[in-house]
């Protein structure tokens, strides 16, 4: 594996941690003289792929959604917390450095969704975009795929759900309107913390809190109905701010919240330790000791149903406050239920043209 010696900024994982499919682990440390050959390397770079299929069966019953599709593998955000990260290493990549420099992108996905939602088999579910890494980050301003399956969902009136952490998503804000007249869309916007000094180290090209209640506040003015991902909540740098967070996300429009609790697997306990020791090289042995209060002693936790919610006293605390966050901001809020009647009423009516 490959380390840095101090806090590389603009990066979540700070090294290359080893996969876990490779026969061959090779460590290397760097000292000053490698960070100019380090900093060539850490280009980002985007690979096309050509998938066969798009829309993937959820089978985590953790998360709460049936279907998912990723226009991208890989995320340039670089949150170091990414469950997602370990997915990279299918792929023959890290789930450290690679996961943030190796972008896979599928351009053909509008093909192969509208190839998916057109086959007469298919009985409408909502799918969510961004089930695995981020669909707005940053290299959509330049493919607009994510725009282009927003117009394929519409066209076949099929619902979808999106979550993010970037502002990009208000770019698409005349199609997500067409989509919401129809009940066929909610966006859910991520936020961490509201603190830059915090959110630029974990989430280093995620855009600003600021940014993202701003545009929760257009969109649901426009009434396309949003949500707040809380998330994660790390015990002993944000959990802090739940009340802050919630209260700023219904003030500015948004219809409900969800949230998480921390959770690491794979190789993500060992990165999230490296980067929190150059991140907050003060707070870095109170919140690993935290956060293996939340799992059972542990800092990995891999039991379904417990990982996202955590459990002992801390993370009772944590859904205690979430509870009474959600009663004070958004009682008597919600959203309408996804209509799941008007794609098998389009695709009906498109099939009796042939």
């Amino acid at each position: 594996m490959e380390k840095v010696q101090a806090f590389r900024k603009g990066r979540g994982a700070q090294y290359n941690s080893f996969n876990r499919f490779s026969k061959i682990k090779r460590e290397r440390d760097y000292t000053d003289e490698d960070w100019e050959e380090m900093n060539e390397r850490g280009k980002t770079e985007f690979i096309e792929v050509f998938p066969k299929t798009i829309v993937n069966k959820v089978q985590s019953p953790d998360i709460g959604m049936m279907y998912s599709m990723n226009p991208y593998q890989g995320c340039e955000h670089g949150c170091v917390y990414c469950y997602a990260r370990n997915t990279h290493e299918y792929w023959g990549y890290s789930a450290g450095l690679d996961f943030e420099q190796k972008i896979m992108v599928k351009k053909s996905a509008p093909q192969l969704l509208a190839k998916h939602l057109g086959n007469p088999k298919w009985q409408a579910a909502p799918i969510m975009l961004s089930g695995n890494t981020d669909c707005y980050q940053p290299v959509e301003r330049e493919t607009e795929i994510t725009r282009e399956l927003l117009k394929t969902f519409y066209k076949y009136r099929h619902p979808v759900g999106i979550i993010t952490k970037n502002a990009l998503v208000e770019r698409d804000k005349d199609i997500l309107v067409d989509l919401a007249q129809h009940n066929l869309v909610r966006v859910t916007l991520s936020i961490t913390s509201l603190k830059e000094d915090i959110r630029r180290k974990i989430e280093p090209r995620t855009a600003s809190a600021q940014k993202k209640l701003k545009v929760m506040k257009e969109l649901s003015d426009a009434g396309i109905p949003t949500q707040l991902m809380l998330g994660p909540i790390i015990p002993g740098l944000n959990n802090y701010e739940i009340f802050d967070v919630v209260k700023a996300a219904a003030d500015h429009g948004a219809s409900g919240m969800v949230f998480t609790v921390l959770h690491l697997n794979g190789h993500l306990g060992e990165l999230f330790s490296d980067w929190v020791y150059k991140a907050f090289p003060l707070k870095a042995d109170h919140i690993l000791s935290l956060v293996k209060q939340v799992h059972g002693g542990q800092l990995n936790d891999s039991r379904w149903g417990v990982r996202k919610r955590g459990d002992g006293e801390i993370a009772k605390m944590i859904h205690r406050q979430v509870r009474l966050a959600k009663e004070i901001n958004f009682k008597g809020r919600g959203f309408p239920p996804y209509n799941l009647e008007l794609h098998k009423y389009h695709k009906n009516n498109q099939m009796k043209l042939f």
